[in-house]
């Protein structure tokens, strides 16, 4: 059955169009169009507290423009959810209801929790020891997700106010920062052979550039080395060198700085790197309730 999951996100709004569909192991996702368009919305959130009038504008645009694709792709049911920029946002109402007017498009605000479970929901769906103990990290524009897996269960969670473009806008404080690596350290204190799963935009990035195998572990040395190097490049080479969208050369430096923190913390020596994230969560509990509702197709 084919679903429209759309990720409205502190750096970029996606629209991920899949097949969602059972074989004899599990429930599958194959991917059929994943559109990404740069709004960036946390760059005025993080700065003003709002949304800006133009963002607003393009946003409203980008989902009318979404929802002609819903159409001709002729999915079975769509959803909208927005992170932390919409979360944030004074006039996240009013956007909302401009959207609604303008493309149709209903979007739902979902807190960090909601987030993180979405992005735990594909972890079935990977192949990944179900035995193993994990830290997922998603790492986006205006926060980071971390969940603590072992013998396939969640068994700590947690949403901090740290992200890329928070970085860059220089509103992550230092207290978030230590926060955040204080309640990594308690969760993993006691865990050894811990392996990470980074998820979002900037890790898939990061992976490619290390050009390694899909399904490969990357070390966490190897991790620090690109970070490293893309740091000492200005904006330009990143783009030109590593070929880099412009909207992906800045972000993709404070996200290694996440990540790497992170798995230091928690002494992961390596991370796995599956390609999926809060778009492929939303199509998965649309499939889940449709079978619900459902309960003979």
């Amino acid at each position: 059955m084919r679903f429209g999951a759309i990720d409205i996100g502190s750096n970029a709004v996606r629209l991920l169009i899949a097949d969602v569909f059972e074989d004899e192991e599990n429930v599958r996702i194959k991917k059929l169009s994943l559109t990404r368009v740069p709004i960036r919305l946390g760059s005025s959130v993080f700065e003003t507290g709002e949304i800006s009038s133009s963002k607003a504008k393009r946003l409203a645009k980008t989902m009318k423009a979404f929802r002609y694709l819903l159409d001709v792709y002729n999915v079975k049911g769509y959803k909208a959810c927005a992170t932390s920029a919409m979360r944030e946002a004074s006039n996240s109402d009013d956007v909302i209801a401009r959207v609604k007017y303008y493309s149709g498009v209903e979007i739902n605000i979902i807190d960090g929790s909601t987030e993180a479970d979405l992005i735990f929901s594909t972890f079935k769906t990977q192949k990944l020891d179900p035995a193993g103990k994990y830290l997922y990290i998603d790492v986006g524009g205006g926060s980071t997700e971390i969940t603590l897996l072992k013998n396939g269960g969640r068994v700590h969670a947690r949403s901090f106010k740290v992200g890329t473009v928070r970085v860059l806008k220089n509103s992550v404080k230092p207290s978030a920062w230590q926060e955040m690596e204080d309640w990594v350290a308690s969760i993993t204190q006691d865990e050894k052979d811990l392996i990470a799963i980074g998820t979002g935009g900037n890790i898939n990035r990061l992976y490619k550039i290390s050009r390694r195998k899909y399904g490969e572990l990357m070390g966490i040395n190897e991790l620090k080395e690109m970070h490293e190097l893309i740091k000492s490049l200005d904006f330009n080479e990143r783009m030109i060198r590593l070929n880099l969208r412009s909207d992906r050369a800045d972000v993709i430096v404070p996200a290694g700085e996440i990540y790497c923190r992170v798995m230091d913390v928690a002494k992961a020596e390596h991370i796995s790197v599956p390609k999926v994230g809060l778009s492929d969560g939303i199509a998965l509990y649309l499939y889940r309730e449709y079978v619900k509702e459902h309960p003979l197709v």
